[in-house]
């Protein structure tokens, strides 16, 4: 058996939330270690390269933004990124602060115990390697563990099986009987991206969506140089909005204006692109309004009417239910049904009896005859890759255990009781916003937290790391770009706290978070929000629904009050 390793903390991801979390515990002079099962950084976007993936979030606002000479200088040129871009900006993060050294891959976190006695976690993993951290942060990513439907025959196959979340490199559709099984955010990037290129493709769809044009374009000249001027007033926004997307919520409501006006809103927003500008920046009430949503939702329908020109394709691509779901946007999706070489089977219709040797048979008793199977079929969202290994706390009872009556809960999204020195980054019940903006939050949150139970007593008062400000500077780097830690040696010093929050806290939170859904209309549609996407598991709140400015005020009432909601014990 393999030495244990003592270190200071343990960051597990090593996508957008890993990576800055390594960075700042290093700024802290903490040893540090992150781990990761994928073969390099890049998290979500190391592991969807399927074709077409990119982000709905605009290029100005995808990236870290604590890093002024980055933002102002880092090239790219369009609206939106593609997911090699993404991957390739990270990469150059992990470059620029000298992160890779602290960082092993292809190890796959197998199991974590804490020792309240040692005040450790012991944390075991795929390579046999064996680490005795103070402080566990997880940055296991929102949507990371994949959800495959079960489907009889599907060994039986003879053709190729993927999943977009473990899209092989170099797979050549050209010519390809491909069918895609899906058709949320990521069905749409790929369909949109392979029709032009396949024999034949076909689109087993199970809701229809509502989707609205991404707007991607080049950007015009002197976008970049009026951007760079007032980058710092663009991050305080986002940070204190709702959504954090980089616009200005509407608070107009959709029947305070008449019929031909609320068209023309629609009409400007449709044409400008984005599903959250669509759905947040246009009115005010469409997430939890139904006659407000219905008439969003109508628009996108007589939409999809006039671009998809076959009328029982449109039909069967046409949303009859609430516009309640993630809102998506695309580059071109309804109109790649107009090709004679692209379907769509409606499976509440004919759904699927079982996956044949030549291909896809449904209800029908018809076998559409594949060369490729794609599953575009999302993930077992914010808890799925926690339920999946045994984390087990101070009682030895497991994550899956503690969440098994009432789904899965936390205190603030980021901690559990009875596990202490356990941070989740973008856990349960953390808020329902654009990521990088929600990541940095709690990343500086949790990196406040651990700096406390370092100095061994409570702050009050104290100043936070960017919880009121917009962009943070630079971290503290040495002369050779290298962040500074303090060694393995350093992870045995001084006393520190054990940090927990009481189950009254997470109780209250999670009451919380089930209030501020109540009168959603997401919680009264059936998607990954609120985990009802994969058989057998019970929906249950996932987010926090009141939004990062909230979010963040309530973060800093925390540590403004002496960690109010955490138990908290001195280990020497």
């Amino acid at each position: 058996m393999m030495e244990h390793q003592y270190l200071d903390a343990l960051v597990v991801g090593a996508g957008f939330g890993g990576i800055y979390q390594l960075k700042k515990l290093l700024d802290q002079n903490l040893s540090v270690k992150l781990i990761d099962m994928a073969g390099d950084f890049g998290g979500t976007w190391y592991w969807n390269q399927y074709p077409g993936a990119m982000s709905d979030t605009e290029s100005f606002l995808y990236r870290y933004s604590w890093d002024e000479e980055d933002l102002r200088s880092y090239p790219w040129n369009r609206y939106y990124l593609q997911g090699p871009e993404i991957l390739a900006y990270l990469q150059n993060v992990v470059k620029r602060y000298g992160l890779r050294q602290h960082a092993q891959f292809n190890t796959e976190l197998t199991k974590a115990q804490w020792d309240d006695a040692e005040g450790r976690w012991t944390v075991e993993t795929s390579t046999g390697h064996i680490f005795k951290p103070k402080y566990l942060v997880t940055a296991l990513g929102l949507l990371s563990r994949q959800n495959f439907p079960d489907i009889p025959g599907i060994e039986t196959f003879k053709g190729d099986l993927h999943h977009t979340a473990r899209w092989p490199k170099g797979l050549d559709l050209r010519g390809k009987r491909v069918g895609v099984i899906g058709n949320g955010s990521t069905g749409v990037q790929v369909i949109t991206a392979i029709a032009k290129e396949v024999e034949q493709l076909v689109c087993f769809q199970r809701t229809p969506q509502y989707s609205v044009p991404s707007g991607d374009r080049e950007v015009p000249p002197g976008y970049r140089e009026d951007l760079n001027r007032r980058y710092t007033e663009v991050w305080q926004q986002a940070k204190n909005s709702m959504f954090a997307f980089g616009f200005e919520e509407s608070t107009r409501p959709t029947f305070s204006v008449g019929r031909e006006e609320r068209e023309k809103i629609f009409e400007e927003a449709w044409q400008k692109g984005g599903g959250f500008r669509f759905m947040f920046e246009t009115f005010c009430d469409i997430s939890y309004d139904e006659a407000a949503n219905e008439e969003a939702a109508s628009f996108i329908r007589r939409k999809i009417g006039e671009i998809v020109k076959d009328p029982e394709k449109a039909r069967k691509l046409m949303p009859s239910g609430y516009h309640a779901r993630r809102p998506l946007c695309d580059t071109g999706y309804y109109q790649q049904f107009n090709r004679d070489n692209v379907d769509v089977v409606d499976l509440k219709e004919t759904p699927i009896t079982r996956i044949t040797p030549a291909g896809i048979e449904l209800s029908n008793g018809h076998v559409c005859e594949l060369d490729v199977i794609v599953f575009a079929t999302g993930f077992d969202a914010v808890d799925g890759n926690y339920t999946r290994v045994a984390i087990r706390g101070r009682d030895g009872n497991s994550l899956k255990e503690h969440w098994a009556e009432v789904g899965p809960t936390s205190y603030l999204g980021i901690s559990v009781p009875d596990f202490p020195n356990m941070f989740m980054i973008l856990g349960p019940n953390g808020p329902f916003t654009n990521l990088p903006p929600t990541i940095e939050t709690q990343v500086e949150f949790i990196s406040d937290l651990i700096e406390v139970a370092e100095q061994g007593l409570t702050r009050t008062g104290s100043n936070v790391s960017g919880l009121t400000d917009g962009a943070e500077p630079n971290g503290h780097v040495n002369g050779d770009g290298q962040g500074e830690g303090t060694g393995e040696a350093g992870s045995k010093r001084g006393q520190h706290l054990a940090l927990e929050p009481t189950r009254e806290a997470e109780e209250e939170w999670t009451d919380l978070c089930d209030k501020l859904s109540a009168n959603s209309l997401f919680r009264k549609t059936d998607s990954w929000i609120f985990g009802s996407n994969v058989a057998g598991k019970k929906p249950a709140v996932m987010f926090y629904f009141a939004g990062l400015a909230n979010y963040r005020k309530a973060l800093k009432d925390v540590l403004e009050n002496d960690l109010k909601g955490f138990k908290q014990y001195v280990h020497v």
